[in-house]
Order: structure tokens, then C-alpha cells, then sequence
């Protein structure tokens, strides 16, 4: 599957299913290989740091790693760098003077290091919770420690930079850098941005399960990708292992949510002419449901 047209024909031919098959099949055939060296050297590296850029496919891959982990013996625990958010008054704000959640410091880094600290000296911690729809840290209720044969798996798009655990010892930690590189065309003469597999990602995400409207999100997007200009492409030569997200069929699994939701975004908001040329560009794709 080249490009759009070969989708399309796998659509018509009815012949989708053995498509997403191969495709799962060749994540989780890498996915295996990333667990194999993570419990080849579990004795060192007890945590394990998953970044990339906005909707570049984090939580998803941090779930099916920890399952993988599973498969070596090991028994794997999950946080995201999102539940450290500051309360949304306190987040830096960029040069529009908007709020800068790409920004390292919209973190709280003395808070994670020192859970951090304290779960490599066998301790136990509480994690906290980010409130997305109020904008407020929590306190959260999971208690969380590392035993024998346990791994920490923190996910969120930072976790490349030496900058945001500077207490933790680099030996302990393994880096994997994840992106949706997408290798569908729409055809012989044009490409697919991998930016707008991610934007569609993102504004599918945020309008089910944040409660951002679609015009926001397609608003923020030039601030997210200039953040992530500044604060993730420049580490992600620092990866032990970089993994690659994109699935050659999503844009025509996505198309049935994103489309219902680009048109909520009204002639009068001035992300109606992205929001059009995004449904535009959808319209290639045959559905998959």
C-alpha cells in the first residue's frame, strides 16, 4: 500500500482486515524486540521514558510495550508526564501569550524527581492527577513502588531531555522516541504531511475524550509544533530506540469521527478554512469502520 488509491482498493476488494493484521503484526513485532533489551538490562535501567511530538501515538505504545514487558517477566507500571501538569494559571506562556503546554516547565519537575527519587530507593508514592477539564492538579488516589522485577514506563514529550530528571542517574533510564512518520502518498507526485496524520489524531483525541472543541485545537496546532520544534526534535538523537506509529489504513478508520467534528467548526471561526481543507483531504479516503 503505496498510496491512497491502493487503501481505497484494499477498502473495495474487502480485503481491509488482513491489511490492519500485517500492519498490528509488524508493531508488535518491533514492540517485542523494544521489551527484549529493555529486561536484558533491567538490572540498571528501571525506568523507561517514552516521548515524541503531540498525538505521535505515546499512551498507546506505552500500554502495548507493557505488555510485551509482560511476556519477559516483568510487571511494568505506567505514568504520564501529563498528571504533573501546574494548574493551568501557573503554565508558561509563549511569545503570543497563549499558554505554552509543550513548555518543560508547564511540569512539575521538583514534584516527579522526587517521586522518582524515592521509587528507585524502594519507596512507595502517591501519583497525582491532572484535571483536564478544570485545569487543576489533583491529588491522586494510586499508591504506586518498584519491586525486584518491576519497570517504571513514563510516557509524555519530554521524556528525552536530561533537563527533566536531572537527579536520576542516566544508567536508569531507557529512551525510546516515538513518531507517526507516515509512508501513505496520495499519490506518485504527493505526500501525506506527517503533521496532518497528527493533527487529525489530535483533534479526534481532544474533541472525545478532553472536551476541547475542534476549533480550539486546530487553532493551538502552529503553537504546538513550534514547541515541539524547541522542545522535542532536538533530543530525540539521545533515544536508545526509535519507533515509528503510523498505520497505513488509520486516516480512513479516523475519518468517520474527525469528519462529524470538523463541521462543528462554523463559517464565522476563523479555523474554518483549516477545518474545510482538512475534510477536504479526507474525502480521498474510503471509510473503514
Amino acid at each position: 500500500i503505496e498510496n491512497v488509491g491502493d487503501l481505497n482498493e484494499m477498502v473495495a476488494q474487502k480485503r481491509i482486515a488482513e491489511c490492519i493484521q500485517v500492519a498490528e503484526g509488524l508493531h508488535e513485532k518491533k514492540i517485542a524486540h523494544v521489551a527484549d533489551r529493555i529486561a536484558a538490562g533491567i538490572d540498571k535501567a528501571k525506568f523507561v521514558f517514552i516521548a515524541g511530538p503531540s498525538s505521535s501515538g505515546k499512551t498507546t505504545f506505552a500500554k502495548r510495550l507493557g505488555i510485551q514487558l509482560r511476556v519477559n517477566g516483568l510487571t511494568p507500571i505506567g505514568i504520564g508526564l501529563d498528571d504533573y501538569f501546574v494548574d493551568r494559571e501557573a503554565t508558561p506562556k509563549d511569545d503570543r501569550g497563549e499558554y505554552d503546554f509543550e513548555s518543560l516547565y508547564a511540569l512539575n519537575i521538583d514534584a516527579l524527581n522526587s517521586n522518582l527519587v524515592k521509587l528507585l530507593a524502594g519507596e512507595e508514592v502517591t501519583v497525582p492527577r491532572y484535571d483536564f477539564k478544570n485545569g487543576k492538579s489533583v491529588p491522586g488516589d494510586r499508591r504506586i513502588r518498584l519491586e525486584k522485577n518491576q519497570v517504571l514506563i513514563v510516557e509524555g514529550i519530554h521524556g528525552l531531555n536530561d533537563q527533566l530528571t536531572p537527579r536520576i542517574p542516566p544508567e536508569s533510564k531507557f529512551k525510546v522516541y516515538v513518531s507517526a512518520l507516515t509512508q501513505l502518498s496520495i499519490d506518485t507526485l504527493n505526500r501525506i504531511p506527517t503533521t496532518d496524520t497528527r493533527l487529525i489524531r489530535r483533534l479526534v483525541r481532544d474533541r472525545r475524550y478532553r472536551g476541547y472543541p475542534t476549533s480550539e485545537t486546530i487553532r493551538r496546532w502552529p503553537s504546538v509544533v513550534r514547541g515541539e520544534k524547541r522542545n522535542i526534535f532536538p533530543y530525540q538523537e539521545g533515544a536508545d530506540v526509535i519507533f515509528n506509529t503510523a498505520l497505513p489504513y488509520e486516516l480512513a478508520v479516523l475519518k468517520r469521527f474527525a469528519r462529524r467534528f470538523l463541521e462543528e467548526v462554523t463559517p464565522e471561526e476563523p479555523e474554518f478554512a483549516e477545518a474545510r481543507r482538512i475534510l477536504t483531504f479526507l474525502q480521498l479516503f474510503v471509510t473503514v469502520d
